[in-house]
């Protein structure tokens, strides 16, 4: 099992200091959420059953993919995630540069967690119809990929459209770097068959988490893709080695753990937890 770290549910005072004790003890990865904006008028939540937004409009956000670079400046082993990068808020010049940039300054460490989207105000603030938003996603992908990928990229699409191109240099990771597609939906679940190196969701237990898993080994069947290496990620709570060996059984590949309360003590939560929980780099 790898473990990453959710820095999302951290102040952001703490992000560098935590990034580093979790390369000292081990840790896999560690994970950013990012926003482009926060409209004041926020409604709705990507948490099933919750109303209210999981962070007020005045939240300090900044760009995860410079911050994920000035990381990987700071450490030399430890993987550097989005949890969830609004890719379809993006031009796909722009975010596709932004990621091969973490990705080459970190020497092939960048993970892309993709999602659309819960927040739909911030699309409108953005100029943009987010009823769109899964469909704008998926296009963004595949032209990604192909920047990422191919020598000369030429695009007629419904959101995007431009004459060929060069995007130079590659990415470290072949043929790009790994896309977890993220996001709890059936849109989701089968955007993450059909277009992912794997999906990240929020937080399960190891019995919640086998219903998506099924789902999602079911449409990669579907989509001719069941032999297909697959990272499937969530956040979930963890207070021993049980508790890992339940969600390895399950089908998690990777679990993004937050062993703390309150900001002020997540650095010694998380010693505790390496203290209890045997921690090895995936």
């Amino acid at each position: 099992m790898k473990l990453g770290i959710a820095l999302g549910r951290l102040h952001g005072g703490f992000h560098e200091a935590m990034t580093l004790l979790a390369e000292e003890l081990g840790f896999e990865s560690v994970w950013l959420p990012e926003h482009l904006v926060l409209p004041v008028d926020m409604a709705g939540s990507p948490y099933a059953g919750e109303a209210h937004p999981p962070l007020p409009a005045d939240a300090p956000v900044v760009d995860a993919l410079g911050y994920l670079s000035f990381l990987a400046g700071r450490t030399s082993r430890i993987r550097l995630g989005t949890h969830v990068y609004l890719l379809g808020l993006r031009h796909p010049f722009v975010a596709a540069r932004a990621v091969q940039t973490l990705d080459l300054v970190s020497g092939g460490r960048a993970e892309l967690g993709v999602g659309a989207g819960w927040l739909e105000s911030e699309w409108r603030a953005a100029g943009l119809d987010p009823r769109t938003r899964g469909a704008r996603l998926d296009e963004a992908i595949a032209v990604c990929k192909r920047l990422w990928a191919d020598n000369v990229v030429e695009h007629r699409g419904e959101f995007f459209d431009f004459e060929p191109v060069c995007f130079e240099p590659k990415p470290v990771q072949r043929p790009h770097p790994p896309i977890l597609v993220g996001g709890d939906t059936e849109r989701a679940l089968r955007r993450a068959a059909r277009l992912g190196d794997g999906w990240v969701g929020f937080t399960y237990t190891p019995e919640s988490v086998a219903a998506p898993i099924a789902r999602l080994r079911t449409l990669l069947a579907e989509s001719g893709r069941a032999d297909a290496p697959f990272e499937v990620c969530c956040g979930g709570a963890v207070e021993t080695a049980d508790d890992i060996a339940r969600f390895a059984d399950a089908g998690v590949t990777r679990l993004i753990v937050a062993p703390w309360e309150r900001s002020k003590g997540a650095l010694d939560g998380v010693r505790r937890f390496a203290d209890r929980v045997p921690v090895a780099a995936g």
